[in-house]
């Protein structure tokens, strides 16, 4: 197998253990810890808690599904995004993006799961300084596509391609790695 193949067969395997964390961990707030209903919550940290919460939008409450239609609407966005992303991670030759894109998609899933079956995605992390929250409520699954999306946005900015010395027949041939 060649490096690249081994490079993506590893974003895949980080995209199924991100899927799987985040499925997990709703699982282990919503059933054993009984977070489970709107309000339900349990102070960890004075800054950190887990607030059940059903989030019927996408990223920062845009595009809230208020009906079916609307809620499978949004499933087919997401599943066709999914699907690119796919496809650019079984393109992609650079470990950098790979594994951002990895984090994205495993995310991805994960919300497509809860709205498909639940009709919501759960959230339940509440970061908090006293009244003030950086970010809304979360999970994993978000907050592995804004890390995916943060290392694709950093790459792109601060490591430009430079030009090849060598030119490959085979696209497999000379992986590249996080540089």
């Amino acid at each position: 197998m060649s490096p690249v193949a081994r490079y993506r067969a590893l974003g895949m395997a980080l995209a199924l253990a991100v899927f799987l964390i985040d499925q997990g961990v709703k699982y282990w707030v919503t059933g054993p810890l009984g977070i489970n209903q709107v309000g339900d919550v349990l102070p960890l940290l004075p800054i950190f808690a887990l607030r059940f919460t059903q989030n019927f939008g996408v990223s920062l409450g845009m595009f809230t599904a208020s009906s079916d239609a609307q809620r499978w609407m949004l499933v087919g966005v997401t599943a066709l995004i999914a699907l690119v992303v796919t496809v650019w991670l079984a393109r992609e030759r650079k470990l950098g993006e790979i594994v951002a894109l990895a984090l994205i998609l495993g995310g991805a899933l994960g919300n497509i799961r809860d709205r498909v079956q639940l009709g919501y995605v759960v959230d339940y992390a509440d970061l908090h300084f006293g009244t003030f929250r950086p970010f809304l409520i979360f999970n994993i699954a978000d907050a592995a596509i804004s890390i995916g999306v943060v290392i694709i946005l950093a790459r792109a900015i601060f490591l430009r391609d430079k030009p090849d010395q060598h030119t490959h027949d085979r696209p497999d041939e000379a992986p590249e790695t996080f540089r």
